[in-house]
């Protein structure tokens, strides 16, 4: 029986973000349809942000020098006019929220902070500051410089500023082809009938929405076989596939020769184990361009295995310059016990700035309820065998986008 070297979490993690094959090819996009994408170069500013100078608020625009006066009303502007300058000594325009100032005004005053508001006239307070209000030309975005840089994903903002630049398409990075497997002869698909002694396939649904979720499509190509020469011929019709993501076959029970199968498939491993709780027996390689990552069969430990590794490493191949887990510090709420001597990945719900953790971290790795429980997970360090009450954690919440931060501070 082969015995598994374990590698440390942190290093099975690194080595698997060194080695991975990062996405080169590109497609045009258009922006509507372009949310989740990754931008394969610089998009530049071709129109100023604002482009005319305006007014932040309804309310009275007038020259600095004039403040602390009553002034006459010259003129109101309206959005979307182009107006003249008219003001002569001693006169404001009345004006609205996104309408052009004139280059004779540069300060607005609202409505409500000013003095003797009439018809005609109104009084301007001494107090204002110069320029309130007053949004420049180019204050936010200037023509020829970088609005999103390469590496981004865009998001709904990145959407409604490229609309705003009159930009259509966009050069992305093509969306990396997954090839979801699910591995044992006694799955039973959920439209079909299972027995006492058969179990549903719930993996391949879970690890294709989570991955959704993420900004990625998996597709599911079915369960491989419990026969190596059928297994060895499977994997060999995934070759295509950018990604080919496992689950289950890879411990050391005498029917789990998934290994094997990859091997014969010319299958570089990178490593096969991780020294964490739970996620042993994960293995990572490369079969020539495709990336390999084979995950435990266990519910559990396969849907932890896929945010905590996939994920990253998944974002990193599809050109993203932020994919690492961002974290936020919170306090824990009561006590609880952990394994020393590898990591431990320990699954807990934040609320109001809290951790507190799911069922005393005392559940199996083949359960699914504590995944629903639970909104966030920690990663403890191999020394750690007691986590007190109040003790700061580093927590990672599972609907937190990715971030540039770099891969040491997971634990």
């Amino acid at each position: 029986m082969k015995k598994l070297n374990y590698l440390s979490f942190i290093d099975a993690y690194n080595l698997a973000l060194k080695e991975l094959l990062i996405q080169k090819s590109t497609q045009n996009m258009l922006v509507p349809n372009a949310l989740n994408a990754v931008l394969a170069e610089d998009v530049i500013v071709q129109k100023n942000l604002p482009s005319f100078d305006n007014s932040a608020m309804d309310g009275f625009a007038f020259k600095y020098e004039n403040k602390g006066k009553t002034l006459t009303i010259a003129a109101t502007i309206f959005a979307g006019e182009s107006p003249e300058p008219i003001l002569s000594s001693g006169t404001c325009y009345k004006i609205m929220t996104g309408a052009k100032v004139p280059n004779d005004a540069d300060t607005i005053v609202p409505i409500e902070d000013c003095i003797d508001v009439l018809k005609q006239s109104v009084t301007i307070p001494q107090d204002i500051k110069k320029h309130n209000a007053f949004r420049p030309k180019g204050e936010e975005q200037s023509v020829g410089s970088i609005l999103f840089k390469k590496g981004e994903m865009v998001t709904p903002g990145h959407i409604a500023l490229l609309a705003s630049q009159g930009i259509m398409g966009v050069n992305v990075y093509r969306p990396l082809s997954i090839a979801v497997v699910a591995t044992g002869d006694e799955l039973k698909e959920p439209w079909e009938s299972a027995n006492e002694d058969e179990i549903y396939n719930s993996n391949a649904s879970a690890i294709i929405s989570l991955l959704e979720k993420y900004g990625f499509e998996g597709t599911y190509t079915g369960s491989i076989p419990d026969n190596l020469e059928e297994s060895i011929e499977f994997i060999a019709q995934l070759k295509s596939y950018d990604v080919i993501i496992t689950t289950g076959g890879i411990s050391m029970g005498d029917a789990d020769f998934l290994e094997e199968a990859f091997v014969a498939n010319s299958l570089e491993i990178l490593f096969h184990g991780i020294d964490v709780k739970p996620g042993r027996p994960t293995m990572i390689g490369t079969i020539d361009n495709t990336f390999v990552m084979a995950m435990p069969g266990n519910p559990l430990t396969a849907m932890i295995n896929i945010f905590l590794l996939s994920v990253p490493i998944l974002s990193k191949m599809q050109g993203k310059t932020a994919h690492h887990h961002d974290f936020v510090y919170a306090k824990n709420t009561k006590s609880f016990k952990a394994r020393a001597g590898r990591a431990n990945v320990v699954l807990g719900h934040m609320e109001e700035g809290k951790f507190t953790v799911t069922r005393n971290n005392k559940y199996g790795s083949g359960m699914m309820m504590p995944i629903v429980e639970s909104n966030a997970l920690v990663v403890l360090n191999e020394s750690i065998s007691v986590v007190e009450e109040e003790t700061l954690l580093k927590v990672i919440l599972f609907d937190a986008l990715p971030s540039v931060k770099e891969s040491k501070s997971i634990n």
